[in-house]
């Protein structure tokens, strides 16, 4: 594991006025590197071949020829690599080092990489946030985000251990055959269901047996859902709600489109929704609700400050949905993203104005913290 020393020491050859902000080209890069640039610092985007022309060409920061300013764009390097999981050849660091680089980890970091543990280990370029965390956003992982919502004392859905146990309407998550980083969900208010559709889904080698065996089977929240995206400052101690939001979802969004006898001519064509998402829609909500929404996220903190050595640094968020009971309002939490989330339309709901009187995105959040690290002389504290 890359030691806090390891982080110093690497800090001491940097020059910290001509510090780089990197991230993976994808996900929320453009949200990380367009708050980096407002705040002075050098932004690279590390590419994968034939994915790279959002960064290198449509957002390039580059003179504004004919155009009303100077300069356009955000993203002023890019460096190409043959897949996202070269990030780690010692080359490819060595020229991140070279350019004084501090990394923002997203979902990237999980998805496109077959060993995890590379980064943890291997990754000798600062890491702002903690490191060791962002695995435990897998249902497979020991002491996961299931464990640490428990220990928060945070609400989650009844979790299903065996599909026999099911009694009522359940979401069966389940990762795609094709895409094992993607997960294919289905719905199921009986075992019976529960065999029939997971069985078609096999069938259809949507899913596979061994992926189904390792699947979590989870109680269908009915409720308005909302994703909380937080961010924590170590210098601060406090937790801000940096926005919420919603999900765009694939091709779920076409279906509910439709009216209902429209839906069931496509049932009828065998039509089957699929929950990919596709992008975010910024929402709000009842001011009456916003104690409790930033409650959770203070529990939430606390109960990775009591696991790991650093707690969760930055930003995260908490995926659930708010449900009606009793004449009440709960939040239910069932998703948790221990990263930056790939939501930048965050910003365009109205609690970082509230607190500090202008938007702000989450990509600026994350800047603005580096620079105050930097300010403080206390930057190492926020990388890993």
């Amino acid at each position: 594991m890359i030691s806090s020393k390891d982080i110093r020491d690497i800090l001491k050859s940097y020059d910290l006025d001509k510090l780089t902000i990197g991230v993976l080209g994808g996900h929320s890069a453009l949200d990380v590197c367009a708050g980096a640039k407002k705040h002075g610092f050098k932004t690279l985007a590390v590419c994968q071949s034939g994915r790279e022309k959002t960064y290198s060409k449509y957002f390039k920061t580059r003179d504004a020829t004919n155009r009303v300013g100077e300069i356009i764009g955000c993203v002023d390097d890019v460096l190409l690599v043959d897949k996202f999981s070269d990030i780690v050849k010692p080359e490819v660091q060595e020229q991140l080092r070279a350019r004084n680089t501090i990394f923002i980890h997203n979902r990237y970091f999980w998805v496109y990489f077959p060993d995890f543990s590379k980064i943890e280990k291997e990754f000798r370029v600062p890491i702002f946030g903690t490191r060791d965390m962002l695995k435990l956003e897998e249902r497979d992982q020991p002491k996961n985000q299931y464990y640490l919502l428990e220990k928060a004392g945070i609400r989650i859905p009844k979790i299903f251990k065996k599909p026999e146990d099911i009694d009522r309407l359940v979401i069966v998550k389940v990762n795609e055959a094709t895409r094992g980083y993607e997960r294919a969900f289905f719905k199921a208010a009986s075992f019976e269901e529960y065999k029939s559709k997971s069985h078609e889904m096999i069938e259809k080698k949507i899913i596979t047996k061994e992926a189904l065996d390792k699947a979590v089977i989870e109680e269908f929240i009915v409720g308005a859902q909302v994703n909380f995206n937080y961010f924590y400052s170590p210098f601060a101690d406090e937790v801000e709600l940096l926005g919420t939001d919603t999900r765009r979802q694939t091709n779920l969004d076409g279906l509910l489109r439709l009216p209902a006898w429209e839906q069931m001519d496509l049932h009828g064509l065998n039509f089957e929704p699929k929950m990919i998402e596709t992008g975010h829609v910024a929402v709000t909500m009842k001011e009456s609700l916003l104690e409790k929404a930033l409650a959770l996220g203070e529990k939430f903190v606390k109960a990775t400050q009591s696991e790991h050595s650093h707690g969760i640094i930055g930003p995260f968020a908490l995926q659930g949905a708010i449900i009606a009971e009793e004449g009440k309002e709960d939040i239910v939490i069932f998703d948790v993203s221990l990263r930056i989330p790939g939501s930048p339309g965050t910003r365009f709901t109205p609690y970082t104005g509230y607190l500090y009187g202008q938007d702000i995105s989450v990509g600026e959040r994350v800047a603005m913290e580096i620079a105050e690290g930097i300010k403080q002389g206390r930057l190492d504290e926020l990388l890993t």
